[in-house]
């Protein structure tokens, strides 16, 4: 991705300076997980785009309290976090520009990468790790599928489990089209 490119779907002056950092680390890793074509390029980073905040957040924001909601119940057990090892849902709360969460994901994504995620989680947060776990989830959940089908919703729906920002993504896939070129 060139950089200024990239700095061009940015909104923020904060975020266009961060890209220095990110841009060639998406150009030398998307196309590995099949991120390969303009319309492709322009739905990741648009959702990478708010789901980082402009490549700021590179773990999930929230305290002890907003993260025991991964520690048990219904949502814990879905992940991989075992309620016996209360801990789990601060260990393995999201991180990444797409944000892995819950022990099971981290185990996943450390074998794609082959990184030791789960004795060191916080790997996540070193932007190139950052990028490649991006890159893998969406490969692992063939949203690829929805970037050929402009179908910024249920690309959406499958990152965030709902529409939760879907206006913000939106406004970052026009303009990640326009610098892309995409009519």
């Amino acid at each position: 991705m060139e950089l200024k490119k990239l700095q061009s779907i940015c909104k923020t002056d904060a975020g266009k300076k961060r890209c220095e950092i990110f841009a060639p680390l998406l150009a030398q890793i998307m196309p590995i997980w099949g991120i390969n074509t303009p319309q492709r390029q322009a739905m990741f980073i648009a959702q990478v785009m708010h789901e980082s905040g402009e490549f700021r957040y590179l773990e999930e924001l929230g305290g002890d309290a907003y993260l025991a909601k991964y520690d048990t119940g219904p949502l814990a057990k879905r992940l991989g976090n075992t309620p016996e090892a209360d801990g789990d849902g601060q260990l393995y709360k999201g991180r990444g520009l797409i944000q892995i969460t819950g022990k099971d994901n981290y185990q996943k994504c450390g074998h794609a990468l082959q990184l030791l995620l789960l004795k060191k989680p916080e790997l996540l947060e070193d932007p190139r790790h950052a990028v490649a776990s991006a890159c893998w989830f969406w490969f692992s959940k063939n949203l690829n599928k929805h970037a050929d089908l402009n179908a910024i919703t249920a690309c959406t729906k499958a990152i965030n489990g709902g529409t939760n920002g879907l206006n913000d993504r939106i406004e970052y896939w026009k303009r990640a089209k326009l610098a892309l070129g995409i009519a």
